[in-house]
């Protein structure tokens, strides 16, 4: 597994959870949001759209939109407050053109 910012320390077993984010496959726990699934394997989770600063979040509570990410449906989620569901398809940056990306 990736090193990313956050460690799994829950002692207990949990169900795996899979989804892909930004086409890689990644591997999240039953329960998680999807913030923390996606720091278990990476240091960053976007690009702030004002200077290309890595993000990975701030206030983890769903106020600061530092973790916004993008469903397949184009829609926006804040990635600190909506759990992990097994095959999400979510992307770091908004479709370019809607919601098929040409």
């Amino acid at each position: 597994m990736a090193h990313g910012l956050f460690r799994h320390i829950d002692s207990n077993d949990r169900d795996i959870v899979r989804f892909m984010f930004d086409d890689v496959p990644i591997n999240g726990f039953v329960d998680d949001t999807i913030l923390a699934a996606l720091l278990r394997h990476r240091t960053f989770i976007g690009h702030s759209e004002f200077d290309g600063a890595p993000r990975a979040g701030f206030c983890l509570m769903g106020s600061c939109q530092e973790c916004t990410l993008w469903d397949e449906d184009g829609r926006r989620l804040r990635a600190c407050m909506i759990e992990i569901q097994s095959g999400m398809v979510l992307r770091s940056a908004p479709y370019a053109d809607g919601a098929d990306g040409e």
